[in-house]
């Protein structure tokens, strides 16, 4: 896991342009390496889809990508900017080389066509030369693959459970064998079960299969059992990236500590949740210095004037902005 195949570089998205602009994601850079699952933790406005949209070129007007690269490592040939991409390469780029799994299953999946018609136009879109029999088999295969049998081709999404839909989903995410997988809060409107059933499937798939998952929730503890490195975000910005059993047992940023602190230890002794007071920032008006400095217990001098910049402190596998770390800024 030590070869990058998506590098975001200094990514800035706004919602609107001008004075009025809504900054949404500010100066974001993050690596995802093959063969690993990042996740992507964070309270609901931080900015973690809009990442996603933006890295895939998803995002729906008004929003505008102001700068920064997103750097494709293909399995042959020269790097290249996604950003920079033509309509016809984006075109070839989305599901071939990276794919989504949306939030609500419910609202990605076509209502009034079978599953067998949604899986099958996925592969002839990117593979007009196939025969109809061979994109129905491949299909089938794909259902099976994420375990859901090949007799429901036929059924349309009413009549699938939540469960099952999100696993059609992920089927049509591999359908053209992508090297990167996007996951965007997959499992937010199921039950704890089925979270750990998807879940647990997809790791095995990755390790069957070989691609590399951003897997984006503001539910950290699903991060700290299935991701390999965890990035936090906060107010636009990535706040705090480490190996998720560091980050698990030794959070560096306030906010990533809080939480932690925000759910419950399965085993061990009870312990109170402390949770974090306040709310998060308000995009079109976000605090002087750190973000979170108003909702930090451990603000000092710095933090209400001067924006700290995410660095190493110490430890190369881990990345904090925080006043409390000064080595990590500059």
């Amino acid at each position: 896991m030590t070869d990058p195949v998506l590098e975001i570089k200094g990514l800035d998205v706004d919602y609107g342009v001008g004075d009025e602009a809504v900054r949404a994601v500010r100066d974001v850079h993050l690596t995802l390496h093959r063969g690993e699952v990042l996740g992507l933790a964070g309270e609901s406005g931080s900015g973690k889809s809009t990442l996603a949209y933006g890295l895939t070129r998803l995002l729906a007007p008004p929003g505008v990508i102001r700068g920064g690269e997103v750097i494709y490592h293909p399995a042959d040939g020269e790097p290249y900017d996604v950003l920079r991409l033509t309509d016809r390469q984006l075109r070839d780029f989305r599901w071939a080389e990276t794919s989504i799994v949306f939030q609500g299953a419910m609202n990605s999946l076509n209502p009034v066509h079978k599953v067998v018609t949604q899986l099958v136009d996925v592969i002839k879109a990117h593979e007009p030369g196939t025969s109809r029999p061979g994109r129905v088999a491949r299909a089938r295969d794909l259902l099976r693959l994420v375990g859901i049998s090949a007799d429901r081709l036929e059924a349309c999404p009413h009549q699938l459970s939540g469960g099952m839909r999100q696993r059609v989903m992920i089927a049509m995410a591999l359908a053209l064998e992508p090297r990167i997988v996007i996951m965007d809060e997959p499992t937010t409107a199921l039950d704890v079960v089925m979270q750990r059933q998807i879940l647990g499937q997809l790791v095995e798939l990755r390790e069957r299969l070989g691609f590399s998952v951003l897997f984006i929730t503001h539910d950290l503890s699903l991060l700290v059992e299935f991701s390999d490195r965890i990035a936090i975000m906060y107010g636009g910005r990535i706040v705090e990236q480490a190996p998720a059993a560091d980050l698990y047992r030794d959070a560096l940023h306030p906010y990533s500590h809080g939480l932690l602190n925000s759910f419950p230890a399965l085993r061990g002794p009870r312990r109170e949740l402390s949770g974090i007071p306040g709310s998060p920032p308000d995009t079109r008006g976000m605090p002087s210095g750190c973000a979170f400095h108003p909702r930090c217990p451990k603000a000092f001098e710095p933090c209400p004037d001067r924006v700290p910049l995410l660095g190493t402190p110490g430890d190369p596998a881990r990345e904090v902005a925080c006043w409390l770390h000064p080595v990590a800024t500059s």
